[in-house]
């Protein structure tokens, strides 16, 4: 756009051109109509930055909401963890050793560990399978860890 209607102005102003009614009427025409389309543009930039600018804020709003989620959803796990260790802490050591033994996630044992009471859990670790102890063991480490 901007290339034309400066090589109008070249042909016109530096090199003496001179048009003839008609041909200036129709220069003029297609200045016109490039100066509008130059407008539409310039609408449609300004309405496209603010489409921008609302999905920029929905997208924070939404990550904001993500956290908010993710932060309940580990309380209700806390919580639940908490509710299954009193449940083992009640179980007899070696009936819990067998069936923290038996759980396909040492991630999960390793937090019913973790929220036990440490006599409760030193006595159920003494029947839990040396394996499965030697995960949960690396498991608490790394809770441990990330909770300093």
């Amino acid at each position: 756009m901007r290339f034309l209607i400066v090589s109008l102005f070249i042909n016109i102003f530096i090199f003496g051109v001179s048009y003839s009614q008609p041909e200036k009427k129709e220069i003029d025409k297609e200045i016109k109509k490039l100066e509008k389309l130059r407008t539409e543009v310039q609408n449609l930039i300004k309405r496209n930055e603010e489409i921008l600018k609302k999905i920029e804020e929905e997208k924070s709003k939404l990550e904001k909401e993500r956290k908010e989620f993710e932060k309940y959803v580990k309380e209700v796990e806390d919580e639940r963890y908490k509710k299954l260790a009193k449940v083992f802490e009640k179980m007899e050591p070696e009936l819990a050793g067998q069936k923290i033994s038996n759980m396909e996630d040492p991630k999960k044992a390793a937090y019913i560990i973790f929220n036990m009471k440490e006599r409760s859990a030193g006595e159920v670790l003494n029947y839990v399978s040396p394996d499965m102890v030697n995960q949960i063991t690396k498991i608490l480490t790394d809770i441990k860890k990330n909770a300093k």
